[in-house]
């Protein structure tokens, strides 16, 4: 967000956690930027519903959407069915009915940018991590058709597929997260948001598919 602040854009977010969202806002007003949002969860479509109507309120149009809210997950058997179903709630579904009302917004004036956050896990496909490798590769395929179906209209959509990243879907302790950073065995948040900046910086005629994104010594 706050690279994209930083650009001149008009941001508007949403979290499952008011004290997380709050941080995030005024950490981009604090930076000069423009930012709104509100609490909601991904897994709702009510929640989707209202996301879009208060932005739709805040922004008065859309001329981006980045798709980027994602629970970790664990191997199938290691998960209670109703944990597994809220990851696939939040991991796909969420992505689709959300990607659906930004792509509604965006037809009518046959433009737009679709930036879905996927991960490497759809590709390496890491033993005791099959139910969300089972939600990051149906993005990747999600991905793809997508570009198709809307490309006549004028919409943009790629996919980034990052490895390794501190964030808080990490299970190490913050010292060894920043340890692989140093390292170069994991990224920083702020390298993703680069990424998605240098997607959306490129002229009409060019249309970035796919981005795969590793720390250096990530070698598979």
């Amino acid at each position: 967000m706050l690279r994209l602040a930083r650009a001149g854009a008009h941001v508007f977010t949403f979290g499952r956690h008011e004290k997380e969202l709050q941080e995030v806002l005024q950490a981009v007003k604090r930076a000069g930027g423009r930012a709104d949002g509100i609490t909601a969860d991904a897994s709702k479509p009510a929640d989707i519903e209202r996301v879009f109507k208060q932005a739709d309120r805040a922004l008065g149009g859309l001329d981006a959407y980045i798709a980027n809210a994602a629970l970790s997950a664990e191997g199938l058997t290691d998960m209670a069915e109703q944990d597994w179903r809220y990851v696939l709630e939040t991991n796909l579904a969420g992505y689709l009915a959300s990607t659906k009302e930004a792509v509604k917004r965006m037809q009518p004036n046959k433009q737009g940018h679709i930036v879905l956050i996927g991960s490497m896990s759809a590709s390496v496909r890491e033993s005791g991590s099959s139910v969300y490798v089972a939600t990051k590769a149906a993005i990747q395929g999600f991905a793809e058709a997508l570009r198709k179906e809307v490309n006549e209209t004028g919409i943009h959509v790629s996919l980034i597929e990052p490895g390794a990243v501190n964030t808080d879907m990490q299970p190490d302790p913050p010292e060894e997260k920043a340890r692989k950073v140093r390292e170069h065995e994991m990224l920083e948040a702020d390298d993703i948001a680069s990424s998605v900046l240098h997607i959306l910086s490129q002229p009409n005629r060019c249309s970035i598919v796919r981005m795969e994104i590793r720390p250096r010594r990530q070698l598979i």
